[in-house]
């Protein structure tokens, strides 16, 4: 798990996918955090993100540096408690002008059951069960 997390903040922007209806959606996003043992990733409730996550939370992440990339994909669960939203902004604190731990919109989310595959032009695939 923190090879997963060390890799996504050292690449800094990475693509999360989830599902609208039937069709895809992937937008850029910029922040992970690793809380409790878990991988998170923040956003907005009031962002469509936000929406189409409640209705299929499963969802799937994917970035690229240097000939290296890494997927992670399982269900993403809301963490509504203070501390995990608290924990995040301290680690984003330029999001602080956005959100902050008590405003009714931010949202962490952890991936539960998750898979990560880490990718490379010159070696095997390696696994790693979140």
């Amino acid at each position: 798990m923190e090879e997963v997390f060390e890799l996504l903040k050292k690449i800094g922007t990475y693509y999360l996918a989830t599902v609208d209806g039937d069709k895809p959606r992937v937008r850029p996003f910029g922040t992970v955090d690793l809380y409790n043992g878990k991988l998170y990733i923040q956003t907005g409730k009031k962002k469509d993100v936000s929406k189409q996550i409640e209705k299929n939370p499963n969802a799937e992440l994917c970035a690229f540096q240097d000939g290296v990339w890494v997927r992670v994909s399982g269900k993403l669960v809301n963490d509504d408690s203070r501390e995990a939203k608290k924990h995040m902004l301290d680690n984003y604190p330029n999001l602080r002008g956005m959100y902050n731990e008590d405003d009714n919109n931010t949202q962490v989310l952890y991936f539960e059951d998750g898979v990560a595959t880490i990718y490379s032009f010159t070696s095997q695939p390696k696994v790693i069960k979140l």
